[in-house]
């Protein structure tokens, strides 16, 4: 196992630029036009946002503690960044992933009682034979290549608190909500695209920027965001408080890589718009009518 995300696998073959990611899913709609074009689906980032929910339904039934569930997110990622997404039966795919992630973060579950709370949760379209979960399982795992060790942005920010707390600063608010920030990117392509450890940054930065919403919410407004950007950018810095202007000039002195801190911000205002207008049945009718043409299997 790598100890430093610098030298893992997912430094090495599971990090992208954004054309390459482009480039991957267009090749897999040309090979799958037939499919694309008789089953429509919603904006990527919508399905993105409905399957974190679904995840985080079944982790809480199961009690799984969040970084279980973030690495089942990144497999899911990772697998429909390879297989066409109306080729599979989405929700076996999310059980699979879960059970994987489970026993590759040390808390593992019982094939059987996954298999069941996934029936439990979506009955009309799921099955609760474990077998279907085994095979599906071999399926992510080939695809993945069996490199199934995923870096997280958590530990990060937990050694920023911990050695840079009087640059820093941050507050049991700021660092719930800077959690809260790594938690929703993996609603997007960014695991797939920058460091764990600029993604942190990131988050700590805009912490420090936005003003904690009660209960530490990170559904800001695109303003707020917008707001961070600019002060990443440079713009408008002369009125940037001193506890921000620190911030930033400690950035610089890092030489953490500003324009992914600015790419990466874009791509968060970018979800919370979109996450303004979803609606779960957006995305749960129309999985559910190619799911049910293709019957229950993977």
């Amino acid at each position: 196992m790598a100890a430093s995300y610098w030298g893992s696998t997912q430094q090495k073959f599971w990090t992208f630029t954004r054309p390459e990611i482009q480039r991957m899913h267009q090749e897999l709609q040309d090979v799958e036009r037939l499919l694309v074009n008789q089953h429509a689906l919603p904006d990527p980032r919508l399905l993105n946002i409905y399957f974190s929910i679904q995840l985080g339904k079944l982790a809480k039934r199961m009690s799984i503690r969040q970084q279980a569930l973030a690495t089942a997110q990144v497999y899911m990622r990772r697998y429909y960044a390879k297989v066409e997404i109306r080729r599979t039966n989405p929700y076996l795919v999310l059980s699979t992933a879960f059970y994987l992630a489970c026993k590759m973060e040390e808390c593992p579950q019982h094939i059987r009682l996954v298999a069941g709370e996934s029936r439990q949760l979506w009955p009309d379209v799921t099955t609760s034979e474990p077998s279907q979960l085994g095979e599906c399982e071999f399926s992510i795992i080939s695809e993945l290549n069996s490199q199934l060790l995923v870096h997280h942005p958590y530990r990060s920010l937990t050694e920023l608190k911990e050695n840079h707390a009087q640059t820093l600063s941050l507050s049991l608010d700021e660092m719930s909500l800077a959690w809260n920030i790594i938690n929703d990117h993996y609603l997007t392509d960014l695991p797939l695209l920058h460091a764990p450890y600029t993604i942190a940054v990131t988050a700590a930065f805009l912490a420090i920027v936005m003003k904690p919403t009660q209960g530490g919410s990170m559904q800001a407004s695109s303003a707020s965001v917008a707001g961070a950007l600019g002060s990443l950018g440079g713009v408008g810095g002369g009125s940037a408080t001193n506890r921000v202007q620190k911030a930033l000039n400690w950035i610089a002195e890092s030489k953490v890589d500003v324009e992914a801190m600015v790419d990466i911000t874009q791509e968060l205002i970018s979800l919370y718009e979109i996450w303004d207008g979803y609606k779960e049945s957006l995305c749960k009718e129309p999985i559910a009518k190619f799911v049910k043409a293709r019957g229950l299997e993977k």
